[in-house]
Protein backbone atom coordinates (compact mmCIF):
# COMPACT_ATOMS: atom_id res chain seq x y z
CA UNK A 1 0.00 0.00 0.00
CA UNK A 2 1.41 3.41 -0.94
CA UNK A 3 1.91 6.17 1.60
CA UNK A 4 -1.10 8.13 0.34
CA UNK A 5 -3.34 5.02 0.39
CA UNK A 6 -2.28 4.35 3.98
CA UNK A 7 -3.01 7.94 5.01
CA UNK A 8 -6.41 7.94 3.30
CA UNK A 9 -7.36 4.61 4.89
CA UNK A 10 -6.38 5.86 8.34
CA UNK A 11 -8.45 9.02 7.83
CA UNK A 12 -11.45 6.97 6.65
CA UNK A 13 -11.16 4.70 9.68
CA UNK A 14 -10.73 7.48 12.23
CA UNK A 15 -13.18 10.10 10.94
CA UNK A 16 -15.71 8.14 8.91
CA UNK A 17 -15.83 4.75 10.61
CA UNK A 18 -14.99 3.05 7.31
CA UNK A 19 -12.86 -0.07 7.71
CA UNK A 20 -11.36 -0.14 4.22
CA UNK A 21 -11.43 1.91 1.02
CA UNK A 22 -11.29 -1.25 -1.11
CA UNK A 23 -14.37 -2.05 -3.21
CA UNK A 24 -16.07 -5.11 -1.76
CA UNK A 25 -18.95 -5.40 -4.28
CA UNK A 26 -21.62 -5.20 -1.60
CA UNK A 27 -23.87 -2.20 -1.10
CA UNK A 28 -23.88 -2.65 2.67
CA UNK A 29 -20.07 -2.58 2.70
CA UNK A 30 -19.38 -0.04 -0.06
CA UNK A 31 -21.96 2.67 0.72
CA UNK A 32 -21.99 4.60 4.00
CA UNK A 33 -24.34 7.06 5.67
CA UNK A 34 -22.01 9.70 7.12
CA UNK A 35 -22.64 12.93 9.00
CA UNK A 36 -21.45 16.12 7.33
CA UNK A 37 -19.27 17.04 10.33
CA UNK A 38 -17.45 13.70 9.96
CA UNK A 39 -16.89 14.39 6.27
CA UNK A 40 -15.59 17.87 7.12
CA UNK A 41 -13.19 16.42 9.72
CA UNK A 42 -11.96 13.84 7.20
CA UNK A 43 -11.41 16.48 4.52
CA UNK A 44 -9.54 18.69 6.98
CA UNK A 45 -7.34 15.76 8.04
CA UNK A 46 -6.60 14.94 4.38
CA UNK A 47 -5.72 18.57 3.64
CA UNK A 48 -3.37 18.74 6.63
CA UNK A 49 -1.75 15.42 5.70
CA UNK A 50 -1.20 16.65 2.15
CA UNK A 51 0.36 19.87 3.40
CA UNK A 52 2.70 17.93 5.69
CA UNK A 53 3.77 15.54 2.94
CA UNK A 54 4.24 18.42 0.49
CA UNK A 55 6.33 20.38 2.99
CA UNK A 56 8.62 17.38 3.48
CA UNK A 57 9.35 16.94 -0.24
CA UNK A 58 12.52 18.44 -1.68
CA UNK A 59 11.93 21.79 -3.38
CA UNK A 60 12.44 22.01 -7.14
CA UNK A 61 15.41 24.02 -8.36
CA UNK A 62 15.00 26.89 -10.84
CA UNK A 63 16.48 24.75 -13.63
CA UNK A 64 14.06 21.88 -12.89
CA UNK A 65 11.14 24.32 -13.03
CA UNK A 66 12.42 25.85 -16.28
CA UNK A 67 12.81 22.41 -17.89
CA UNK A 68 9.26 21.26 -17.05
Amino acid sequence: MSQIETILTLIAQKHLGIETLETRKSDSLDFHDTAVWCIRDALEAAFKAGAEVGASLPKATESEIANS
